[in-house]
This record gives structure tokens, sequence and C-alpha cells, in this order.
């Protein structure tokens, strides 16, 4: 077996199971659970109809790179979201299914070992497990970046020895980010692009949340727009992006990686041989999300009006929960243990959270996701204010 493996740690997911294993909670509440980033607004009708209209495609093989007119929608879609010129469909743009497998494989086709020391993979912390994931089964060694309320949750690379950042080979970056939604602007954005080119570290952007936002004039900088605003190619830079969160469809398992067309080339050859090419209906069905906006706008306001009337409830119990910049978790500094605050609301309440700790790792002589719970506000705005609700009483 490939003895990286045993680097692994469980799931988020995994170790909370094992938290609440023999706890019942109190039947006398419907259970409503907010710990899993996983949307629960309706599928738009305009996505399931395009994917039963086009089941006929099962019939064929699909290509790694998808039909042109995917890659076309996704381009026109990124020209309208970020102002930026239109991309190479056949080199810059590559259909994924989602962007969960798609920033694992990155890592893997990415990173190169054969030199005298061990690549470094750098990652915020708190994090998405799959960066570690991906950096511990492509042979590098994962560096954390502590992401806190001192340094405004965001990424401070000028903490990174050189020693180390010689040795960097891959950063990833969350913006907006998991937990926090943090969002990066433009003079974030140069910094870890001077970076970039001085050391010749490649730039994995994660933009899953960044269709959840609470002010339509002014959505989040993406990687492709700051680098084009302030005068860059796209060198050493791609973009990853998703349907799940935008348009309620997890399941379908949709969406595209863009920008340095050399890396995707190579990422597409990548990709071939690891037998990854997206469902036809699913491409379809792709194809009519990637051109609505209309079901993007209903879904963020479903969103902030959960955040408007959730927020302030909350404060209440914990002063320190705020409107995030974006995406759709509540990050909150509870200023208790975070594993004994997700076991009394499971047990008292049914409700579920997160505790922030098993989304970090102890890092630089902190964990800096310890006293913190993660709340994503993914249930109906009546069980997440019904949750919020419950909350306050009990702590009252």
């Amino acid at each position: 077996m490939n003895p990286h493996l045993s680097l692994l740690q469980p799931y988020p997911f995994q170790r909370l199971r094992d938290l609440f294993e023999g706890i019942t909670p109190d039947p006398g509440f419907a259970p409503v659970n907010l710990s899993i980033g996983e949307p629960k607004h309706a599928t738009p009708q305009i996505i399931s109809e395009a994917l039963r209209a086009n089941l006929g495609g099962l019939a064929s093989y699909p290509t790694t790179i998808g039909v042109p007119a995917l890659r076309v929608a996704i381009n026109e879609w990124l020209q309208r979201r970020y102002q930026i010129p239109a991309l190479n469909i056949d080199k810059a743009i590559l259909p994924v299914n989602g962007s969960r497998e798609a920033l694992f494989a990155f890592a893997q086709a990415v990173v190169d070992i054969s030199g005298p020391q061990q690549p470094v993979v750098i990652s915020p912390n708190p994090f998405y497990q799959i960066y570690e994931g991906a950096a511990f089964l492509a042979g590098a060694c994962p560096y954390f970046i502590n992401t806190t309320a001192e340094n405004d949750y965001g990424m401070d690379l000028s903490q990174v020895p050189v020693d180390i950042l010689k040795r960097t080979q891959l950063v990833f970056v969350c913006s907006p980010g998991n937990p926090s939604g943090k969002v990066m602007d433009l003079q974030a954005w140069k910094t870890l692009f001077e970076l970039s080119d001085q050391y010749g570290f490649v730039i994995a952007s994660d933009e899953c949340y960044s269709e959840i936002y609470f002010d339509e004039a002014s959505p989040p900088v993406g990687a492709l727009q700051a680098a084009h605003q302030l005068g860059r190619d796209f060198s050493r830079l791609v973009m990853f992006s998703s349907l799940s969160k935008r348009s309620n469809v997890p399941g379908m398992r949709s969406g595209f990686v863009a920008g340095d067309a050399a890396i995707i080339e190579k990422f597409a050859l990548y990709r071939t041989y690891h037998g990854c090419a997206m469902n036809p209906a699913v491409q379809a069905a792709s194809i009519a999300a990637w051109n609505d906006e209309v079901h993007v706008i209903e879904n963020r306001s479903l969103y902030s009006e959960k955040f408007n009337s959730v927020t302030p409830l909350l404060k209440q119990v914990w002063p320190q929960a705020q409107l995030p910049d974006a995406a759709f978790y509540l990050w909150i500094d509870t200023q208790q243990d975070d594993t004994t605050v997700a076991i009394r609301l499971y047990r008292d309440l049914n409700i579920t959270v997160l505790p922030g700790s098993f989304l970090a790792r102890e890092a630089h002589s902190i964990n800096p996701g310890k006293g913190f719970i993660r709340m994503a506000l993914v249930a109906s705005p009546q069980e997440t204010l019904a949750a919020a609700q419950r909350i306050v009483a009990h702590y009252k």
C-alpha cells in the first residue's frame, strides 16, 4: 500500500460521528443539521429539466475536455462574472467532476518529488481537508498558515520562512474562505502573485463559495479577475469553481478549472488517464446552469434572509458571531471548548454543528479552530431560525 495513506487523518465528519457516539439527542426537538456544507435549497427546474432531456447521452463515452458548448458556457460566464477577456476554450478551461476531486487530483499532477528536498504545499489553517490529503499523497509536506481573528482570517505569507518558500510548489487559497468566509482583496492577491513570481510556485484558487455573497453590487473578486486587474497574465494560476453551492446541485458533481493554459494542458493529460470525464447528461445540465443567473440571485436571497435573521439572535449568546464576507458559514468563537459546545447542542437541542478544532491542525503552537464552531446555514430559513431560537432560549 502507498505509505502516505498512513498520514491521512479521519475526515471531520467521521470525527463528529465518533464524538456523538452513544449520545441520544432530545427527541422533543426536530433535528437541524448545520454541520456539513451541503446545500439544501431546491435544485432549479431549469437544471433538472436539462438533465432529464439529455439522458440519451449516457449511450456515449464522454471526452475528458467535455463538449465545446460546455466550455463556451463556462467561458462566457467567466467573462460576465469577472470582467476578464475570453479564454481559449480548448486550452485554458477544463470541466471537472466537482471542485473536490479536481483539487485533490491537481496536486498529484503539479507536485514534483524528483528534487533533493521534499516539496511543500502551503494551505490555510483551518482548511478544507482535501488540501492536506492531496499534499500527503503527492509526496509533499503541508505547511499551514494560521488564519485567525488577529490577522483578520487572512493568509499572511510574510510569516512563512524563506527556506519553506523556496521548497513550495503549490499554494492552496480559498476565497471566500472555509470556514471564515473571508474574501481576499486585491492587495492580498498582489502579494500572493509577487511571491509566486519570486519562488515559482503554482496557485490553486478554490472559489467554490464565490457566488454566495450579500451585496449584489459587490461580488467577491476572483483570482483571474485580480490578475487581470493587476495587468498580469494567468501564469502559474488556476481557479477552481463548482455548481454545487451556486446552483444547489452537490450531487451532480460539476465544476471547472481555468487559468494557465500550459498547466491545464498537462492536467488534462493526467485526467485522461485518471478516467474522470463528466457524464454527458450532467454536461448538458451544467450548460443550462452556467447560462442562467436568475436562480443564483434567488439562492443568494435565501442565504441573506437566513443570515439576517439568525446572526443577531446568536450574538446574544456568542457576541463574536458576525456576518461573514461571503459563503454560507458562521464561524463563531464560543470562548468555550468547541467539542463540549457541539455535544451540548446535539444532546440538548438536536442541533448538529462542527467543532472548529476538527477543521484545523496544531500549527505554530496553536490549533486556530479551537473554541470555534462552524454553522452551515444550509437548512431552510424556518429550520435555521428555529435552531437559533432554541440556542438563545437554552443558553439564556
